[in-house]
């Protein structure tokens, strides 16, 4: 019986031991009451496995400490690598930002100097103007990334036609070819007849004007061509040049924020090196992708995707209601007479709004505060239109509108703000706004936002049309 008992025992110690070796560091051998040799054994055998227990969690640990060191490390780098892209992209933004100032407060007070020839005047104010572009073009892409990280970029659909988009751009960007010396083409895949497609036309149009900026900023010599392809469900873009390529370890950041193909203060070109990354986002939002594919030295192809949907249909456009439509969109001077309230706090602002308004003729009165718009909408019930501005002391353009609703329901008010973020068009119209215009305010914007709603008016004011 004893026999039978010390070899069951020891079959017990044999399974322990290669439970062992299959990697179960769990295993302990019960002890007897006897406490004999086989219970010095099986302590033996315990103490072995408690060590090789001890061991491998020791080597888990060191591997898992291991792999914290080089997660730790690597997250080291990236943040490092941030940090620089980020100083170079604060160095250069500086840069950016003050050469036009420059420019503009330079020339600016080179304009007061007295005996300047009218050819002199004429060119120290084209470049003031060429630098507030190049300011407000850097401004701009500022704002567009800063939405779309804080969420607030949206997505606006419309129909749009895709041959008159490229046919637009073409006909903007193709003086600045020229001036360079290139050739800048654009392909339509379908000739005869427009292309229509329901998306967001301001970010089709920012997308590739992003990307025929970049291609007019590193091609030299050559040429440049854009157009788009159809290619099962998607609309195919693409912006092709001959230009000074992108190396293959640069390809695989070109899109990202703070990156381009320099960060050096010394590069030859300007800009912010937000343009590609904006259009990527606006790309994704619309439901596409993009990429690029280049040589160094022979240039690059940017290409892009947009859906195609459902609604997609290819129309004739009618060349009388397009010449209608044009005929509505030119400036009109000829309506007499508008008395036009400004409200605006800032003197500048208000002086240019003055200067603006004058083609329309009639009385402009200028107030300062919601206070003073109020009063003045009150006591001069012949105002036709009142330019509001937003952000004011005291009472906000918003308030000041709701309040003269309650009193005046027919007066036109065009909210003008210098804010320009998502929402604020709906808030002005919410207030009481019959439309809005973002600073700085283009002229030739604001006439046309005028004419709608005074041209053609059948009875306007005793009979004036």
């Amino acid at each position: 019986m004893e026999e039978n008992n010390s070899s069951e025992r020891l079959n017990k110690f044999i399974d322990a031991i290669m439970k062992v070796a299959r990697g179960d560091y769990s295993v302990q051998i019960e002890l007897s009451k006897e406490s004999d040799h086989l219970d010095a054994l099986a302590i033996g055998i315990n103490m072995m496995v408690d060590d090789i227990r001890i061991s491998h969690e020791t080597r888990l640990e060191n591997e898992r400490i291991n792999l914290l060191n080089v997660q730790l490390l690597k997250a080291k780098e990236i943040a490092e690598e941030s940090d620089r892209l980020k100083s170079a992209f604060l160095a250069n933004m500086s840069h950016e930002i003050r050469t036009p100032m420059n420019g503009i407060l330079g020339f600016a007070e080179l304009l007061k100097e007295p005996g300047l020839t009218g050819d002199e005047q004429q060119e120290y104010i084209s470049i003031i103007q060429k630098s507030g572009v190049r300011m407000l073009n850097i401004i701009n892409d500022i704002v567009s990334i800063s939405k779309v990280e804080s969420g607030q970029m949206e997505v606006s659909i419309t129909e749009i036609d895709i041959n008159d988009q490229l046919e637009y751009i073409h006909t903007f960007f193709k003086p600045e070819a020229d001036q360079h010396g290139l050739q800048l083409f654009f392909k339509k895949a379908l000739h005869l007849k427009a292309t229509i497609v329901k998306t967001d036309k301001e970010k089709i149009y920012a997308i590739l004007t992003n990307l025929v900026k970049n291609a007019l900023k590193f091609t030299y010599k050559g040429s440049i061509e854009l157009g788009y392809k159809i290619k099962d469900d998607y609309f195919e873009f693409f912006v092709c040049d001959t230009g000074v390529g992108i190396p293959k370890e640069q390809q695989q950041f070109i899109f990202e924020r703070f990156r381009q193909g320099s960060e050096s203060l010394n590069r030859n070109y300007e800009g912010a090196g937000l343009g590609l990354s904006i259009s990527k986002a606006f790309v994704e939002m619309l439901g596409g992708r993009i990429w690029v594919e280049s040589e160094l030295g022979k240039g690059s192809i940017f290409y892009f995707t947009i859906p195609r949907n459902a609604n997609q249909e290819e129309k004739q456009i009618n060349e009388n209601d397009k010449k209608t439509m044009d005929e509505n969109n030119q400036l009109h001077t000829k309506a007499p007479g508008l008395k036009i309230l400004i409200v605006e706090d800032d003197s500048a602002s208000a002086r240019l709004l003055s200067m603006s308004v004058k083609v329309f003729g009639g009385d402009v009165m200028m107030a300062g505060t919601g206070f003073e718009a109020i009063d003045a909408c009150r006591n001069n019930q012949d105002i036709d239109l009142v330019l509001m501005d937003i952000k004011m002391p005291d009472m906000d353009g918003y308030e000041a509108t709701t309040l003269i609703r309650q009193f005046n329901k027919d007066i036109i008010i065009i909210a003008q703000t210098s804010y320009s973020l998502t929402g604020d068009r709906e808030k002005a119209l919410a207030a009481g706004c019959n439309d809005y215009i973002s600073k700085p305010i283009d002229r030739t914007s604001l006439m046309n936002l005028i004419n709608k709603y005074f041209y053609h008016k059948e009875s306007f004011k005793s009979g004036r049309s």
